[in-house]
């Protein structure tokens, strides 16, 4: 069956339906890339007997964009093909757009990517009015840009500064805001109405041309070489070097894409957005990112990790202990997603407090025309604040989430347990705490798991699902089935103190503070974790989450490590954090400051002491060094905790690693990161880092063996 069904009716209008084959999505495969290119051919040899033409889907979504497979597995060798490849793609939307008829795209569901570049090819676009629906170019997330004419036709569209949002960041719009940004030209109240519209708005408008073909088009806001435009790409050039941070190439590239092809005809612009988008294809970064955010994330959330054999599960009723920030955003997640939810604090005020965040969030979606008052008021009905244990009677999931005490914890358990379903699963929310030892207060430890959560739980992805060594598999199936029931995204590991990202993100803080000691300017420690791409450096990130908490958790970890047997060698970083908190008293910020200082109503400050009791204007070391000292610590210890049995696998820890505590996202991940470096460039790396800055960057013999024996993680 042909991707593309034709058919045409009594007013001689084609619609073309697009319907890919073995797909819940229409995607730009090789066979409706060939099957395209033949119904443009065949418009064009029916020409005089067509009124126009409508583009329309099968499916519910209109279409979903490239096929990010193919890509990823387009090499640098392929680069001289692939680009004649694009080159006739582009060619076959030209002639679309030329055939002297009328085309319009319906818009029955989203198009993202290739399929806005698609309805970008049409003279009309008319979407359904639904919420739900997606429009835009997200390629730039991928570390890729729009290569079907998406660069050159909306800078054509909407302008060069206009377009850049969309191109640049990726920015996605529902159909009201598209209408409103220009890039659709109306709304329909469904697939009827729609195609009754493209009906009518192809007989009255026969002669129908693209701006960009009508004789005198002037790019909107300014076309090359005009005033407004030279002041624009000035400014436009620095800020989107600032943004890519030397990191992201794809921004540059859409960026250059966009002025060098405001500077000439359409053809040739689509030539140098092809060579752009050939370069970005066979590049390391759009491979790191499409490698773990598209491949090895499909493959955690179709349950990789998930025990075999174990029945789908969802939760009925979820009982939330705790009302605390943390609690209170597991109970927003699970309302958001129709799940009732029993809130538990020690008092009903602090019970109440806890469901007011939910009334916060959902009143500012409400504000913002995302929500209506009635929605917002179902979402609330179904978090029940409480402070009796009572209310927790039938409940077949409980997320624990009290503070870090193990007495405290296992005083909740012991209370708590006996009121649940039979076989409720029971869960800790716990960054730290060894969840085998929580679950020695457990009378069904079987049922027992770990749950970890990030703040703010409204905006991260991310779940750490920690397997204690009693925790049966059903009970892991359905603690994996609850994070993916709130649409968040799982990784399973296996029980150690810190698990695997609180582990790793600590090597992260303490080498920022052991650079401080070494006397590094503290500037220059937080400019080169922005320069290797961290959304924020290790001292203001050990200010917010607070140096007494994080002090106090490396005590507790090095007793914890002593008494197995296991004693941690000493870190550089433990007498600056001793100094700090025993000498100066700056405990972080919410204890008035810490490595900053946050006046009233003023941006933070680096604390003056920091240049008086530590740096050392001799003692610089190059920013490449603290590059590769913040990346490698952190890709390092994942070697480690996969060696050490913590992580079953490698997508766990890429994934974990920039959704859960923000390693950068262009390397892909952690173990990514040393893949794309090479392993064996990276032990020869590491062993210069070890040499200059001490034992912690020794290679681990994973990394080693894999190195030697030509392998990847």
């Amino acid at each position: 069956m042909s991707p593309i069904q034709y058919s045409k009716d009594a007013d001689n209008i084609v619609t073309l339906t697009m319907d890919v084959p073995g797909q819940a999505v229409n995607t730009m495969t090789d066979a409706f890339r060939a099957a395209l290119a033949e119904t443009v051919q065949r418009l064009a040899d029916e020409r005089d007997g067509i009124a126009g033409v409508i583009l329309t889907s099968a499916k519910k979504t209109f279409f979903a964009g490239g096929d990010l497979n193919r890509l990823f597995n387009v090499e640098r060798a392929d680069a001289v093909n692939f680009l004649a490849v694009n080159l006739r793609s582009k060619h076959v939307l030209r002639q679309l757009e030329t055939l002297g008829l009328p085309v319009v795209a319906a818009l029955n569901g989203s198009a993202l990517g290739g399929g806005f570049e698609l309805a970008l090819a049409c003279h009309r676009r008319l979407c359904v009015k639904d919420a739900r629906v997606q429009l835009g170019l997200p390629e730039s997330t991928l570390g890729l840009m729009p290569g079907a004419g998406g660069v050159i036709r909306l800078t054509r569209l909407l302008g060069l500064q206009a377009s850049q949002p969309y191109l640049q960041d990726g920015k996605l719009v529902n159909p009201e805001e598209a209408l409103a940004a220009g890039l659709i030209d109306g709304l329909a109240d469904d697939q009827a109405d729609l195609l009754a519209r493209a009906r009518a708005w192809i007989l009255s408008n026969p002669l129908a041309q693209q701006p960009w073909d009508r004789k005198g088009f002037v790019f909107p806001g300014g076309g090359h070489g005009s005033a407004a435009f030279n002041a624009w790409v000035g400014g436009a050039q620095a800020r989107t070097r600032t943004k890519a941070r030397g990191c992201y190439p794809a921004p540059e590239a859409i960026l250059a894409a966009a002025v060098e092809g405001a500077a000439v005809d359409i053809e040739t612009a689509a030539a140098i957005e092809g060579r752009y988008f050939t370069q970005l294809v066979t590049g390391q970064v759009a491979k790191n990112i499409i490698g773990t955010f598209w491949i090895q994330q499909k493959e955690i959330e179709g349950g990789g990790s998930r025990p075999a054999g174990v029945p789908q599960w969802k939760a009925t009723r979820l009982a939330v202990i705790g009302a605390g920030m943390m609690g209170a955003g597991i109970a927003h997640a699970a309302a958001t997603r129709g799940l009732p939810v029993v809130l538990k604090d020690t008092s009903a005020a602090a019970a109440q407090k806890g469901k007011a965040l939910s009334e916060r969030l959902l009143r500012k979606r409400v504000e913002q025309g995302r929500m209506s008052e009635a929605a917002m008021q179902e979402v609330l009905a179904r978090i029940q604040p409480t402070d009796q244990l009572d209310d927790l009677r039938g409940c077949d999931m409980v997320v624990e989430a009290v503070f870090e005490d193990p007495a405290l914890k296992h005083q909740v358990t012991r209370e708590s347990e006996p009121l649940l379903a039979g076989n409720a699963v029971w869960a800790s929310n716990t960054s730290t705490l060894p969840i085998t030892g929580l679950a020695t207060a457990s009378a069904r430890p079987g049922n027992f798991i770990g749950l970890h959560f990030f703040s703010p739980v409204d905006r991260m992805q991310l779940v750490e699902v920690v397997v204690g060594r009693q925790t049966s598999p059903e009970t892991l199936a359905r603690a994996f089935d609850f994070v993916r029931q709130l649409g968040k995204v799982p990784i399973v590991v296996n029980d150690n103190r810190g698990f695997f990202t609180s582990r790793v993100f600590s090597t992260y803080t303490r080498e920022g503070v052991a650079m401080l000691g070494e006397g590094q300017l503290p500037s220059a420690i937080e400019m080169a974790a922005f320069s290797a791409g961290f959304p924020v450096g290790p001292l203001a990130v050990l200010d917010e989450v607070s140096l007494a908490l994080s002090f106090r958790t490396r005590q507790e970890t090095l007793k914890g490590f002593a008494a197995e047997g296991r004693p941690l060698p000493p870190h550089p970083a433990d007498a600056v954090m001793e100094r700090m908190l025993g000498e100066f008293k700056r405990a972080g910020r919410a204890a008035g400051g810490g490595f900053y200082d946050y006046p009233e109503g003023g941006k933070k400050v680096f604390w003056d002491g920091l240049q008086t009791h530590f740096v050392k204007p001799d003692a610089q070391i190059p920013e490449a060094d603290k590059r590769d000292r913040l990346l490698f610590c952190m890709a390092l210890e994942s070697a480690r905790i996969l060696e050490e049995g913590i992580l079953n696998h490698t997508r766990d820890a890429n994934i974990g690693s920039v959704l859960g505590i923000g390693f950068p996202r262009w390397t892909g991940g952690v173990l990514q990161f040393l893949n794309q470096y090479g392993l064996a460039r990276a032990v020869d790396r590491a062993r210069e880092l070890e040499a200059r800055y001490g034992a912690r960057f020794a290679p681990p013999r994973i990394l080693v063996e894999k190195a030697a024996a030509g392998e990847r993680f």
